[in-house]
């Protein structure tokens, strides 16, 4: 049962090694913080990755651990150290502790948001 057990926790997420992959060979600049604004948005790309869209660019987000509440329907208050910016290993999104922050480009962007989909799926 125990083995069992590990199996499952240990079992591969194809999702977040795919963002991991991507992190690995395109090698995009870790950054300190991001300036926010009222008009930033950000699209979930699985439970321990988003892009942030700020007015100055996009950003990869990652989560110090498995953030199900990105798709939670009751709102997390975040944790801001500055109400201006988001700080890894400061801040929260959704109630869900930042990790790491990474700058991309808008190919980047794209490229991450299709990673898993399947072909023609998109609109």
């Amino acid at each position: 049962m125990t083995a069992l057990l590990v199996a499952c926790a240990a079992a591969p997420e194809p999702e977040r090694e795919a963002v991991q992959d991507f992190v690995a060979v395109r090698n995009p600049e870790a950054v300190d913080q991001i300036k926010t604004d009222n008009n930033d948005s950000w699209k979930e790309l699985n439970e321990y990755y988003l892009i942030y869209k700020a007015r100055k660019g996009d950003y990869l987000v990652e989560f110090a651990r498995k953030c199900w509440e990105l798709g939670d329907q009751r709102i997390v208050p975040d944790v801001r150290w500055d109400s201006t910016r988001i700080r890894p290993r400061f801040d929260t999104i959704r109630g869900c502790r930042i990790h790491r922050i990474y700058a991309l480009t808008e190919a980047d962007s794209t490229e991450l948001e299709e990673l898993g989909e399947a072909p023609g799926s998109r609109n």
